[in-house]
């Protein structure tokens, strides 16, 4: 982790002392596992009774990091990972109406490649200080937003997440700024914490866990209320009917205006540009 120069004390490092210990006689003693300095041993570090000293781990990497690197705010960007590139064939699809549904959601990928342009044109005019495009660092919506942040050669995040099948970072993600989790809870933090505009493109379950997760901490002020844009009125009016929560009484009809519908990259970003009064983009 490129720190910032560390300030001088009386003490020995970590690093020299684990340069120290690596040089050791091996003997029974330094060989045993109960020698082993704690922050070095993996058995010790990965156990049951460290998770909550690991979720503090995975909280505060990617939290000094960003705060070294000077950001301070984000666009949020979620979406479906089977969405492919225009052209591209829907390589994830299992059913033949799934793989021409999905390759006619590819003009969502361009909508959010066009979306993240226009943010990442926005972030330069405030020396990538504001506005950085974050995703899940995936493939799908979420390759489309680090594309677009990478053809105006604008940083962008990945905040990837180890899963069975082993995704990895698409390769627009800005190298230095690709983190990985373990735990959903922490990567979520980090989703939000930063997040002065949140964009739900077209997914599936993990697209509607985020967009939901952040309608409920709006919805109950434990978040201040920002953009929430749900790009794709055809797509949403058929996989969700929020409309009917209000009918039946189970959620205000006011809730209804946390969140916004958009069809396009432009009046989305119109909407942003409105809400925190920015300039117009400039054009490339």
């Amino acid at each position: 982790m490129a720190r910032h120069p560390r300030t001088p004390t009386a003490f020995r490092t970590s690093e020299q002392d684990i340069e120290t210990v690596r040089h050791l006689p091996r003997t029974p003693q330094t060989e045993s596992a109960a020698y082993r300095l704690a922050f070095c041993d993996m058995d010790f570090m990965t156990s049951e009774e460290l998770r909550g000293v690991r979720f503090q781990l995975e909280y505060l990497k990617p939290e000094l990091w960003l705060q070294e690197r000077g950001i301070q705010s984000t666009v949020v960007m979620f979406g479906g990972a089977r969405i492919p590139a225009p052209g591209e064939p829907a390589s994830l699809a299992r059913t033949e109406i799934a793989r021409k549904n999905l390759e006619a959601n590819s003009i969502y990928y361009d909508e959010a490649r066009k979306f993240a342009r226009l943010a990442s044109e926005t972030a330069r005019t405030l020396d990538y200080k504001q506005f950085i495009v974050v995703t899940g660092g995936g493939p799908g919506v979420m390759e489309a937003g680090n594309r677009g942040a990478h053809d105006v050669d604008a940083p962008s995040i990945g905040l990837n997440i180890v899963l069975p099948h082993e995704q990895a970072p698409n390769r627009y993600v800005t190298p230095d700024l690709a983190f990985n989790f373990h735990y959903f809870a922490t990567r979520k933090i980090h989703f939000l914490l930063r997040a002065r505009v949140v964009a739900i493109f077209p997914g599936g379950f993990g697209t509607l866990d985020e967009f939901f997760e952040t309608l409920t901490l709006i919805q109950t002020g434990r978040m201040e209320r920002i953009p929430l844009l749900l790009f794709g009125s055809k797509f949403w009016s058929r996989a969700i009917n929020l409309e009917a929560l209000a009918e039946e009484g189970t959620i205000s009809p006011e809730d209804l205006d946390l969140f916004t519908i958009v069809d396009s990259a432009e009046d989305a970003w119109d909407k942003v540009r409105a809400r925190y009064d920015l300039p117009p983009v400039p054009v490339a």
